[in-house]
């Protein structure tokens, strides 16, 4: 991850465990696919229980940077505004002094 956003300059890390919040936004998210995955298999295909967490670890191993990747911008997002007005008068200070 950059340590900084290329387009506006925000930083992506304002402060030491600014990120401890994307943990939980990754757990609902988690914890409800788990629960979809399950029921899936379980109640619709009638695979046993054991086949649907083989197939659920599975899946859950492949999406695992995809979710903490995920959670982290769900949280930046909620936490830092963006300002398009505030970008655009960066991006005139800019081209005028160019």
């Amino acid at each position: 991850m950059p340590d900084k956003c290329p387009e506006c300059g925000q930083t992506y890390m304002p402060e030491p465990g600014f990120y401890y919040g994307a943990m939980f936004i990754s757990y609902i998210f988690t914890g409800w696919l788990m629960l979809i995955i399950l029921g899936l298999f379980i109640l619709i295909f009638k695979w046993s229980i054991g086949a649907s967490f083989a197939v659920l670890f599975t899946i859950t191993a492949i999406l695992f940077v995809w979710f903490f990747r995920i959670s982290r911008s769900i949280w930046i997002n909620i936490r830092v505004k963006h300002s398009p007005k505030w970008y655009a008068s960066i991006l005139e200070k800019k081209s005028v002094s160019d």
